[in-house]
């Protein structure tokens, strides 16, 4: 019993170490080398808020119910852009990840599967830095912070969850189909839009309102909003829903790669 015991321990030791390798191979990989660096980590997600918000606010005149969170446009969208851009970089470079690591997947006895968890935390990383800057204009803006902000952890986990999930699946699929990374690409742009990201949910027509009730992105974006921008307690309801479906992806893609997985060498 004391070997297998051992066996186990040092496996995961392994794991470990090897994940801790490919996060910070992928980050390098991303920012380190470049004039900027890191710096660009903040860079695309900031330019991408002055362009929605020079279209959505000053040219569309884009206001917020008065119940909202906040009044203020530019922090309603990049609150709310931030869970997205989380879940997007992850299960888009995920996508291409079994491709990109082929060498070491047909050479040698490698899990494959904790690439894209190891991309998410690469990307969470860069998540954490332009998190930090909206925490520190929130204050600024705002004058205050709720304690609920520091629940925004579990609520990166199960992004993570979810991201990976969806990550496996894409990423198995792209070994055998190659248009997979191009349908995807289809998929979350439909996917994007129809997550309240620039408008208030309310403001979505009634006959369609069940596709937000639908989309574990737009629980999660309301999620952030609320820890950032207010007092509001964390809806149990809410929490209960997201939690269902990080947990579901999490566990239908983790079975649906290791189903996959074993034809991965043959056909890399």
């Amino acid at each position: 019993m004391a070997i297998p015991g051992r066996h186990f321990v040092m496996n995961v030791v392994r794991s470990r170490t090897l994940l801790a390798q490919l996060v910070r191979r992928d980050f390098e990989q991303r920012f380190v080398g470049s004039a900027a660096g890191w710096l660009w980590g903040l860079i695309h997600p900031l330019v991408l808020l002055v362009s929605w918000v020079f279209v959505f606010q000053w040219c569309l005149h884009q206001t917020l119910p008065p119940n909202e969170v906040t009044q203020n446009y530019s922090l309603f969208l990049f609150c709310g852009f931030l869970p997205w851009l989380l879940f997007q970089d992850t299960v888009t470079r995920s996508a291409s990840s079994m491709l990109d690591h082929a060498n070491l997947i047909t050479k040698t006895v490698f899990p494959s599967e904790i690439v894209p968890i190891s991309i998410f935390l690469s990307s969470l990383m860069a998540h954490l830095m332009v998190l930090t800057i909206v925490i520190a204009v929130v204050g600024l803006s705002v004058g205050h912070f709720s304690l609920w902000m520091f629940s925004l952890p579990v609520y990166m986990l199960l992004i993570g969850m979810l991201a990976v999930g969806v990550g496996w699946i894409v990423a198995s699929l792209q070994v055998y189909l190659r248009d997979t990374a191009q349908v995807l690409s289809v998929l979350l742009t439909f996917w994007f839009w129809l997550t309240p990201i620039f408008i208030n949910e309310a403001q979505i027509p009634e006959q369609v309102r069940f596709i937000v009730r639908l989309n574990p992105l737009a629980f999660l974006v309301r999620a952030y909003r609320d820890r950032l921008l207010s007092y509001r307690v964390p809806s149990l309801h809410d929490f209960a829903i997201i939690t269902a479906y990080a947990i579901t992806a999490f566990i239908l893609g983790g079975l649906f790669f290791r189903h996959l997985k074993r034809g991965f060498a043959d056909v890399l």
